[in-house]
């Protein structure tokens, strides 16, 4: 596995993030100020220059949970408040739209595009705001000076880490089957078209060699698709056309989509909420994997068995948050709840009906053996405390307040 995957995976995965949340925040009629101070906090957090350190140094992957603990932080670093259906929600559509564009890269190195393409979107967000925006291009260049001399073997090492992360994970959203590039069981659909890697050939032609390295035969055959040779290679510059659309916003596009009870067919134009992808099934939502029993009992023993790597990963944990600045709101505003459901009730349906093998549970640790690491997660802790912001017994983003209370 390679030791350089994890600020590729965070990136990435964390503008699927924004793109997802800054179309909730329009759907939901959030005021523009608002929703700029909540794209604004967490884009600084995300790029907050100790964090972006800390990530950057070799080391390998640690698990889902582990990974899906900072994004639960990183979305509540503004005054936006998940519960935990429209959090396992958004973590879904997360990892599905990054695994499908790993699936998809013409060749391994393409990846860096598509988180340049991925920082480019996010600098669109903050355009306005000219410090998060050095921050932004601070982390391009770590991504530059970190990945730009890799080697192809490199590159195919860092893709293939990916795809052993994202393995098993197979949910259905509704934007990749209508597409047709995700099919009923949630695996994805590999194209036999379209521009082949850059600095390749067009298949067709089969060269046979000499043992002095001269040409002697050739040989045509069908290969059944439709390829042509790519016009040219994406940049890798700050500024330039990255070559492919893979990572780039694909919320944005207004397109006919199916109500949740599947009976027809309506275009979304002003109503922005129907265009977030939804799971496709009977209900609003479904989340499960393929491999039935033996992926969700091998799941469900994880959860419940001893992990060799839980020291690791909470040092892990710990250096990361250490890093995390939050930005702690500053006078009386009040925070409000993000719902990535079409209404309250398809949330509550969403909470109850999902398998509990497939929620991430919190785990709650205790450090009181060791005084020196005690004294070390009570600093960290600390700087994770949020001000108190004032609380109302009927909102449901109460039971997420106090678990992070609970950290």
């Amino acid at each position: 596995m390679s030791m350089r995957t994890l600020p590729l995976l965070f990136l990435n995965l964390g503008g699927e993030m924004l793109y997802i949340l800054d179309q909730r925040l329009r759907a939901q009629n959030i005021p523009g100020d608002k929703a700029r101070k909540v794209l604004n906090d967490i884009i600084s957090t995300m790029f907050n220059r100790k964090f972006m350190e800390e990530l950057f140094k070799p080391q390998e992957l640690y698990s889902k949970k582990a990974l899906r603990t900072v994004y639960d932080r990183l979305a509540h670093a503004s005054i936006m408040r998940l519960n935990q259906a429209s959090m396992d929600k958004l973590y879904d559509l997360m990892t599905m739209a990054f695994k499908y564009q790993v699936l998809l890269c013409p060749r391994p190195k393409d990846v860096l595009l598509v988180t340049f393409n991925h920082l480019d979107a996010i600098k669109g967000f903050i355009r306005d705001s000219p410090t998060i925006l050095h921050q932004v291009d601070e982390t391009f260049r770590q991504l530059t000076e970190t990945y730009g001399g890799l080697s192809a073997g490199e590159f195919q090492l860092i893709r293939q880490t990916l795809l052993i992360f994202f393995q098993d994970l197979h949910i259905r959203v509704s934007i990749f089957l209508k597409d047709r590039v995700q099919n009923s069981s949630g695996r994805f659909v590999l194209p036999v078209s379209g521009p082949v890697p850059w600095g390749t050939e067009v298949p067709g032609l089969i060269r046979m060699f000499n043992n002095k390295g001269e040409e002697v035969k050739n040989v045509e055959f069908k290969h059944g698709g439709n390829y042509v040779t790519a016009p040219k290679e994406g940049s890798f510059e700050l500024y330039g056309d990255r070559g492919l659309k893979l990572g780039t916003n694909i919320y944005k596009a207004c397109r006919p989509l199916t109500c949740s009870e599947g009976t027809q067919d309506f275009q979304t134009q002003g109503d922005i909420s129907t265009q977030l992808p939804r799971y496709s099934a009977n209900r609003s939502v479904e989340t499960h994997m393929s491999g039935a029993s033996k992926n969700l009992t091998s799941q469900t023993q994880e959860s419940i068995a001893p992990n060799p790597l839980a020291k690791e990963e909470l040092n892990f944990l710990a250096r990361l948050m250490g890093g995390m600045e939050i930005q702690k709101p500053s006078g009386p505003e009040p925070g409000f709840r993000l719902n990535l459901f079409t209404t309250d009730e398809e949330e509550e349906q969403a909470a109850l009906t999902r398998p509990e093998e497939l929620s991430y549970e919190v785990i709650n640790i205790q450090a009181t053996q060791d005084q020196q690491r005690n004294e070390a997660l009570a600093r960290i802790m600390g700087e994770l405390e949020i001000m108190d912001q004032p609380r109302r017994s009927a909102s449901k983003g109460d039971d997420l307040l106090a678990m992070m209370d609970e950290l």
